[in-house]
């Protein structure tokens, strides 16, 4: 992609304040796109949004919950009203809570569920919505997860919301194809972010049972995820992409 893919394009991303999805972000702005970073987090959303501009990067933050529908609706108003359109959404906003099975409580499991899916269902909708409107088409992605397609330990809420995410995925091409709107998954394996670091084992162990020799870097989930919304594909749809260093195909466990 050249430097300037995405010149004159809006994008939307949450879940943003750091990590994989300020990565997206920063790599969309230096590539043109005028964005709006979200997190629920207001000191990070305020410093990440800086440290874009600071680059170059034409960013706006906006704090709130991204499972929240009435925020998803303010979040796709605010964003036309600031750039005047809306072009490209990266749902990657999302919640981890580890428990047992015999011990998840409803409160865990609602949470789950009302971010990572919910949260990204209307914000698709939403999105979809202006983008139907606008009538130039768009690109709409989801944050998956390895958890998705091989089972890990005390991940069961999470892993439901990840599979369910790339179906989808995969269902709403029949909604959205006639608008020129594509829709997709990555689902990132091991990831190297502020908080897997936080684990001193992290690194080393991810890079014992990856078949590649190392986990990934948010800039190798970026790099993904920049891809499946550039013009570069826009004749894939429905589809979901693993980015694990292979460690689906073999699977051992950190444990």
């Amino acid at each position: 992609m050249s430097e300037k893919t995405f010149l004159n394009q809006v994008a939307i991303v949450t879940g943003a304040g750091q990590g994989i999805g300020f990565e997206i972000c920063r790599k969309l702005a230096l590539q043109g796109a005028s964005v709006l970073l979200n997190d629920i987090d207001d000191k990070l959303t305020s410093s990440a949004a800086d440290k874009i501009k600071t680059e170059g990067g034409n960013c706006t933050g906006m704090t709130g919950d991204a499972g929240d529908i009435s925020f998803i609706n303010e979040m796709v108003k605010k964003t036309v009203s600031d750039f005047g359109q809306l072009n490209i959404v990266i749902a990657n906003a999302g919640i981890t809570l580890f428990a047992d099975f015999f011990d998840y409580t409803p409160d865990s499991f609602n949470k789950v569920m009302q971010l990572n899916l919910a949260g990204s269902f209307f914000l698709a909708q939403s999105a979809a919505k202006q983008m139907k409107k606008q009538g130039t088409g768009g690109s709409i992605l989801f944050m998956s997860s390895v958890v998705g397609h091989q089972a890990h330990k005390n991940l069961a809420a999470y892993a439901i919301t990840k599979a369910g995410l790339e179906m989808l995925a995969k269902n709403l091409v029949i909604e959205l194809s006639p608008y020129q709107i594509t829709i997709n998954a990555i689902a990132p394996g091991a990831t190297l972010t502020e908080r897997t670091l936080d684990d001193k084992e992290y690194e080393k162990t991810w890079s014992r049972i990856t078949p590649i020799g190392r986990p990934a870097t948010t800039t190798d989930i970026a790099n993904a995820a920049l891809f499946l919304v550039s013009p570069a594909a826009k004749n894939i749809t429905g589809q979901s992409l693993i980015i694990d260093g292979g460690w689906t195909s073999v699977s051992p466990s950190p444990y």
